[in-house]
């Protein structure tokens, strides 16, 4: 899980650096791409078949996922590397609303008002790191990253079905990956999602950072997998957050960020409270194994 989460922090890194010449579409394509060979090189050298029965629901899972993910580069291309990966992480607490909203109030339930508490306390964190962005007129931005985190939440909802109709992780990957090779592809047709740089004018840095993009996604998905299958849910769930840490040592080596103390505090503050949710949420078996 520690190495997934670094390797997630260096797929941050490597959409920061592509996304100076290549736009959005052809970051989420290229991600989807290098994602989809992979996984179909694993799969044929396990011996795993791709055909799957259910094609519904990796197409479900596939376009929550991609949206989220598309929004969520063109965070990590407009916000602070650290910033950008935080709102993403609130994905945990929009879990734990969805989940409360469906077993507590709709389900007739009892809510759990600590479950209520942590998912505030979240949310304040999220204004908390918004803050010092505000004063850069990038609201649109941070917006886009909270949408983002409400996304992914949903699209591990999907994952949670895939795995209840018993495909393996290798075949959840691939298809999600296609799903954003096609869609990545396709929204180069709306306007302006061309590349910031003609393709001839991009150096072979900014290809690299690209590729690595997919490479470094696609074993960060695995290996949190294998940790989510292999280890303890609450302990995973709670080391999961040190992307987080990463992301803000990356972003400060390499690109000069700096963090405010606003933003420290909020950063604490939604990582208290993910940590929490994971805790604290209905029970709903499956949801917080990613794949």
């Amino acid at each position: 899980m520690v190495l997934a989460t670094l390797l997630f922090a260096c797929m941050g890194v490597c959409v920061k650096f592509a996304s100076v010449h290549f736009g959005t579409a052809a970051v989420v394509s290229a991600r989807g791409l290098v994602g989809a060979v992979m996984m179909a090189a694993i799969a044929w050298l396990s011996g795993s078949s791709l055909q799957t029965k259910v094609p519904m629901l990796h197409l479900k899972r596939g376009l929550a996922g991609v949206f989220a993910l598309s929004l969520w580069f063109y965070c990590i291309g407009h916000l602070p590397l650290a910033t950008a990966v935080t709102l993403n992480y609130m994905s945990s607490v929009w879990l734990a609303v969805y989940l409360l909203i469906r077993s507590g109030f709709m389900g007739g339930g009892r809510v759990d008002a600590r479950l209520v508490l942590a998912i505030v306390t979240g949310f304040i964190g999220v204004g908390l790191v918004l803050h010092p962005t505000l004063e850069h007129d990038q609201i649109e931005a941070g917006v886009i990253g909270v949408v983002s985190g409400m996304l992914a939440a949903m699209a591990y909802v999907q994952v949670t079905a895939l795995g209840r109709a018993g495909e393996p992780e290798v075949r959840v990957v691939f298809y999600f990956s296609l799903t954003g090779t096609v869609l990545g592809a396709l929204s180069w047709l709306i306007p302006g999602q061309t590349n910031a740089t003609p393709l001839a004018q991009i150096p072979l840095w900014a290809w690299a950072a690209l590729i690595g993009v997919g490479a470094f996604a696609t074993l960060a998905q695995l290996l949190m997998t294998r940790a989510y299958a292999q280890g303890r849910m609450l302990v995973n769930a709670s080391l999961q957050y040190l992307g987080i840490v990463h992301a803000s040592v990356l972003g400060m080596l390499l690109f000069g960020e700096k963090l405010s103390a606003d933003g420290v505090l909020g950063m604490l503050l939604i990582i208290g409270a993910g940590m929490a949710s994971a805790r604290l949420k209905p029970a709903d078996k499956g949801v917080d194994q990613p794949a």
